[in-house]
């Protein structure tokens, strides 16, 4: 029995791959199915297209040129039932004790004995706290799904890359009066190229209100303040849409014994060709392997990781 944590694009790429090979899996997520597509905006396009989505050489046939949200959940669940994945959803994995061949993971539901553990966790499920006073208010959100509520609101977006451009836009044209903070001198270089002269647009005539360089000092029910390169500045505001990122379960990591680089990054210390890490037996798949560094990598250039990882542990059965 192998054990993958996280039941994302690779995890069950994984499972695939080693049900085609006769080894049994249990895939723990303590979300629902592609919960990080699941956490996705409603609306939202994929960048690539659907062939460079598929997993276990099943075709993923979208519409448009490029998948929605929407397509991609319908299809990762489509090919969980085709391979008929054995996958305990809502549940989160608290540790794992043994060694390589006689494992145990201890879930809040329960304990699982296991040949190999495999952390697929990703790094969209856990957000880049601003750490403010006011951060936990109901009112501020981590994750944007659509605009409709935001009608008529004061909203704050924070955030300067492809999220925040689109949840501004999006309640901007929706009524909302939109304010958008940067950390930076300007918006991010990865913003799509089709969106930006948009928002750019949009502060140049002040429908948006921009403030660059600058960052948000304490939320309130009614207002935010937030120090600019003129001084402190309060704003009344209704919703506070945290677009700040988000990074890898550093702390499941380092319960788990794997070793991080000591550098801003954190990546995770694994076999580049095995992605076996520090800890004998336990694999990393998927964009978790690149800690930090969220951009690098994607579910199109780790899809491989399922083939490496199921390959050696065969090998090292036989």
């Amino acid at each position: 029995m192998v054990i993958i944590i996280g039941a994302g694009p690779i995890g069950l790429a994984t499972a695939i791959e080693l049900k085609k090979r006769g080894i049994k899996t249990k895939l723990i997520d303590r979300g629902c199915l592609v919960n990080s597509i699941y956490n996705y905006p409603t609306n939202m396009t994929f960048f690539s297209t659907s062939e460079r989505l598929e997993i276990g050489n099943i075709p993923f046939i979208s519409h448009g040129p490029k998948p929605t949200r929407k397509e991609a959940l319908e299809y990762y669940r489509r090919a969980a039932e085709h391979y008929d994945l054995d996958i305990n959803l809502y549940e989160t994995v608290k540790s794992v004790d043994g060694t390589d061949g006689s494992f145990v993971v201890h879930s809040e539901k329960g304990s699982y004995k296991a040949e190999k553990v495999v952390l697929a966790t990703g790094f969209y499920g856990q957000e880049k706290k601003m750490n403010v006073p006011g951060e936990e208010l109901p009112k501020v959100l981590h994750y944007y799904d659509e605009p409709h509520r935001y009608a008529w609101q004061n909203v704050l977006v924070v955030g300067g890359g492809n999220s925040a451009v689109d949840a501004a836009l999006e309640t901007w044209r929706c009524g909302a009066n939109v304010s958008v903070l940067v950390r930076k001198s300007e918006l991010k270089p990865s913003v799509k190229y089709w969106v930006k002269p948009d928002i750019e647009n949009r502060i140049k005539e002040e429908s948006i209100k921009g403030y660059f360089n600058s960052e948000v000092l304490e939320i309130r029910e009614k207002e935010v303040d937030i120090q600019t390169p003129k001084g402190k500045k309060t704003i009344k505001n209704d919703f506070v849409l945290a677009m700040t990122g988000y990074q890898p379960h550093f702390g499941l990591m380092k319960k788990l014994g794997i070793e991080l680089t000591d550098d801003d990054v954190q990546m995770p210390v694994y076999d580049e060709h095995t992605l076996e890490t520090n800890r004998k037996g336990l694999y990393v798949a998927g964009v978790v392997c690149g800690g930090m560094d969220t951009s690098r990598l994607f579910i199109e250039n780790t899809r491989i990781h399922a083939e490496h990882i199921a390959t050696d542990i065969e090998k090292k059965r036989n």
